[in-house]
């Protein structure tokens, strides 16, 4: 007899279609979920650089280069024209103070200041003639007084004699009337002369003293038309070496022609030429340093130059202690000008990350090496070495401070 079978829902088929199904579905939804969807790009770990963020103290400095000079300059300048009579010192020699270097020729000067000196001679014999003139006049008008005290002196014992003996009626009235009138009109006589003499006293003084400051001016005026023909030999200002360009015996010079220079010996400044953007950070006292002979050096800005030429200024620097053997003027010397105080900061190294970024993120890697996820951070001020992180790293955390030129948009890199 024949048995009807049950038909089966789930056969094995039907099983293994669902599970392929669900499986499916499950891997598309943890994809959806869970998978990292970030764009990712292989990179070689050894063709990058990998930089470690830690702390340490930040100086901000700017380097620069700076050419070796004099610390003191004195310029040769022809404070007279003319032609030159001969050549004493040559150009690399050692000078004395007040050696003569050359020696210039002028007759047309020469002749100028042999008029202007008879001028001033003239001019001080007359100032001395009409101190003479004063001074005679009033010798002349002492004695004047003398003569009258000296009448006076005779005809007033003589008046009260006969005073006495007109009243006692022992001499005629006509011989006491002369002797009174002669003592009366020397007394208005002195009286008057003095009155004179006084008056031209006061006078007299205001016109010496005018005429002592007049003279004196006219002789200074005098030595200096004499010095005149001094400033055609040019003389060492100071001691140290001279440098003058080729001159030639009978040459013409101009007057205020540069001749040369003189140089103190031994002691040097760094003159440095700075951008004009730090002008307003540049003060006196700031400090550099630099490096010679395998030996550094501490050098401070003494003077900050106003004047900006094709963008950039000039400072002078002197070097600080020991002054390092062997510079010579010229010399080209690399330079770190510090811009302020140093402090303690969270520090990246310097990259070419940040000429793609612009600083404004940079790729860290992850704990265990093997990848390296874009992150946002924010940097500050930088030196030649560091920059100062502000924040979006943490001590310790790797950053690759290479160039990301050929990392395009990628979010994650993937370290072979």
């Amino acid at each position: 007899m024949d048995r009807q079978l049950k038909k089966k829902n789930w056969t094995l088929k039907k099983i293994a279609t669902y599970g392929a199904i669900a499986l499916f579905v499950s891997f598309v939804g943890y994809q959806l979920l869970f998978a990292d969807r970030r764009s990712t790009l292989k990179v070689e770990k050894d063709k990058i650089t990998i930089s470690t963020v830690s702390r340490g103290v930040f100086q901000e400095f700017i380097p620069q280069t700076g050419t070796v000079e004099p610390s003191r300059t004195v310029y040769l300048d022809a404070v007279e024209g003319g032609t030159i009579k001969s050549i004493v010192a040559e150009s690399g020699a050692m000078l004395k103070k007040g050696d003569i270097i050359l020696e210039l020729s002028n007759l047309n000067r020469e002749l100028t200041v042999l008029q202007q000196e008879a001028q001033l001679n003239e001019s001080i014999t007359r100032q001395r003639d009409t101190r003479l003139a004063i001074t005679r006049n009033d010798l002349e008008q002492r004695q004047t007084l003398a003569l009258i005290d000296n009448q006076l002196q005779i005809l007033e014992p003589q008046y009260f004699r006969q005073k006495q003996l007109f009243e006692k009626k022992l001499i005629s009235k006509q011989e006491f009337e002369r002797t009174e009138a002669d003592y009366k009109y020397n007394l208005e006589r002195r009286r008057i002369t003095y009155e004179v003499y006084k008056n031209d006293s006061l006078d007299r003084i205001r016109q010496l003293r005018e005429l002592t400051f007049r003279e004196q001016k006219m002789t200074e005026s005098l030595e200096g038309v004499s010095k005149i023909l001094d400033n055609l030999i040019i003389r060492a200002p100071i001691d140290g070496q001279l440098t003058r360009p080729q001159l030639d015996p009978g040459q013409n010079i101009n007057t205020g022609q540069r001749l040369g220079q003189v140089d103190v010996v031994g002691s040097y400044k760094v003159r440095v030429e700075i951008d004009e953007i730090y002008l307003h950070r540049i003060t006196e006292g700031l400090k550099g340093t630099t490096s010679f002979a395998n030996n550094n050096y501490e050098l401070v800005i003494t003077y900050v130059y106003p004047n900006v030429t094709n963008g950039r200024f000039p400072v002078d620097m002197n070097f600080v202690g020991e002054i390092p053997q062997g510079i010579r003027r010229g010399l080209s010397l690399r330079l770190r000008i510090e811009l302020g105080q140093s402090s303690e900061e969270l520090l990246l190294p310097v990259g070419g990350f940040y000429k793609d970024t612009g600083g404004n993120w940079v790729y860290v890697l992850e704990a265990d090496g093997n990848r390296a996820v874009k992150r946002s951070v924010k940097l500050g001020r930088k030196n030649t070495e560091h920059f100062e992180v502000v924040e979006g790293l943490q001590p310790g955390d790797r950053v690759i401070t290479s160039s990301y030129e050929n990392f395009g948009n990628n979010e994650v890199l993937v370290l072979n």
